[in-house]
């Protein structure tokens, strides 16, 4: 059994206010997306779910957010993952009601009916605070992997690159912290370039190109000399391709008129239909020009941007050439 798409990120967001809940703060909307990666498009709809299943409420406001309206160890995992699917009991035949000469019952009925109460059984007894605790176990290392774990090992490639702006960094920084929202067309018009390469020497044509569907962006933080900014975005297509980048850009003061960006973190290149990593020195390639596209396309605009521009929708955005 899985859960659909709607229902793993409602549990990934649970997940994560679970972590937040002894902090005693509402957490953030884009935190729940950065950290889970849930498209910003989408998590105010999987939170909106916890809401109406009476498990978060939401406050407004500059210290507003999300939390659980009661301690993770008192929501179960059943209320999680119905909040997200729906209650699991059925009523209809699990054969479906299609024709056929069975009147009345179907002879899946005597297994799947108690094997479905066992299944909700097992999710009624585990909270959402082991589920947490797990969480933070396999993000420490410390979690022992079953030899029946589904996942493997997602091969990762560290990427790096940087430019020097000729803008002075505390101007730059003023920029950055005025919307760092804007960045988002960038990192998805970055993307397109560097897959663009795929498309030229790929083995399908244009139907390799992938697809933003998340770009998640952190809060600047740090000085006017030294500012980071986290980020992660993820794409996906038609024939199985996942591309994912995730690490942070530095503003580093080079001199009074000179200032450095640097880009680093890990990419998990693109796998093909049964789950195999493609040529790795062409993921090498893709990987480097979506990392240079995306820097070259910020300094181009911070040096074109004016100090007063304050708010994203002031920020001009060169439409991405997919080829």
């Amino acid at each position: 059994m899985t859960l659909s798409k709607r229902g793993d990120y409602v549990v990934r967001a649970a997940v994560s206010l679970a972590c937040e809940y002894e902090s005693g703060l509402p957490t953030k909307r884009h935190k729940v997306s950065s950290e889970m990666g849930i498209p910003r498009t989408f998590v105010s709809q999987i939170l909106g779910n916890l809401v109406q299943a009476g498990l978060v409420v939401s406050s407004s406001g500059k210290d507003g957010g999300y939390r659980l309206t009661r301690p993770p160890s008192e929501v179960s995992l059943l209320d999680v993952v119905e909040a997200g699917e729906g209650p699991l009991s059925t009523g209809a035949c699990t054969l479906g009601d299609g024709p056929c000469h069975w009147d009345g019952v179907c002879p899946l009925h005597e297994t799947w009916v108690p094997a479905s109460s066992a299944f909700k059984k097992e999710l009624a007894s585990t909270s959402l605070a082991e589920v947490a605790e797990r969480s933070r176990a396999i993000e420490a290392g410390t979690y022992d992997v079953p030899p029946d774990a589904h996942r493997g090992r997602a091969f990762m490639m560290t990427v790096s690159d940087s430019l020097q702006v000729e803008l002075a960094a505390p101007v730059i920084a003023a920029k950055l912290r005025a919307g760092g929202s804007w960045l988002a067309p960038h990192v998805e018009a970055a993307s397109a370039e560097g897959e663009a390469i795929r498309v030229r020497v790929g083995p399908a044509g244009a139907g390799w190109l992938g697809k933003i569907v998340a770009v998640n962006l952190g809060e600047p933080e740090g000085t006017d000399e030294t500012l980071v900014i986290p980020f992660a975005w993820e794409a996906t297509g038609a024939t199985g391709l996942f591309p994912h980048l995730e690490g942070e850009l530095r503003l580093t003061a080079v001199d009074p008129e000179r200032a450095e960006l640097a880009l680093t973190g890990n990419y998990r290149p693109p796998l093909g239909r049964a789950g195999q990593v493609l040529d790795e020195a062409l993921m090498s390639r893709v990987a480097a020009a979506t990392v240079r596209a995306f820097l070259r396309r910020v300094a181009r605009t911070l040096e074109e941007m004016p100090v007063s521009w304050t708010t994203p929708q002031a920020v001009p955005v060169t439409p991405a050439r997919s080829s």
